[in-house]
């Protein structure tokens, strides 16, 4: 596991915060990526929820849906102003993230729809070939600005 992190950043006056770690594509790489992400919140002081559960939808789909033998998947967290920009980036730009409503008695496919729930926005991002980043942002300033999820 390669980990990078980045000590805090000045630019324009605001405040940068950044983590990124490489993980490999399977379960075990994709609850690392929670048990990080988590952790790295913790250190930042910012709310783990619902920060923790985009995370873990979008690893559990990096490392089932787009995986790749020999190839990692990367997820990315940086804090600019009061706005948490989560990103999972992977090798497979052929295969892009579907927002379909699955039927009730189905036992998988909701991952993008408790992401769209959970997010302020989301979206991907291609390239460089063959890359696609799929990412989700949540305000985490003051408490009335923090994500949809976090509301009473």
């Amino acid at each position: 596991m390669n980990q990078e992190t980045a000590t805090p950043e000045v630019q324009l006056g605001t405040r940068i915060q950044n983590f990124s770690v490489q993980l490999s594509p399977t379960p075990r790489g994709a609850r690392l990526a929670r048990l990080l992400a988590t952790e790295q919140l913790r250190s930042w002081g910012l709310p783990m929820d619902p920060a923790a559960h985009i995370v873990a939808e979008l690893a559990a789909n990096a490392a089932m849906h787009s995986r790749v033998p020999g190839r990692d998947f990367r997820v990315t967290h940086y804090v600019v102003g009061g706005t948490l920009r989560i990103e999972v980036s992977n090798t497979r730009g052929d295969r892009l993230p579907q927002l379909e409503h699955p039927l009730p008695h189905a036992e998988s496919g909701r991952g993008f729809v408790l992401v769209d729930a959970l997010a302020d926005r989301w979206g991907t991002a291609l390239g460089p070939y063959p890359r696609k980043t799929v990412w989700a942002e949540c305000h985490v300033g003051p408490p009335a600005e923090r994500c949809r999820a976090e509301e009473p």
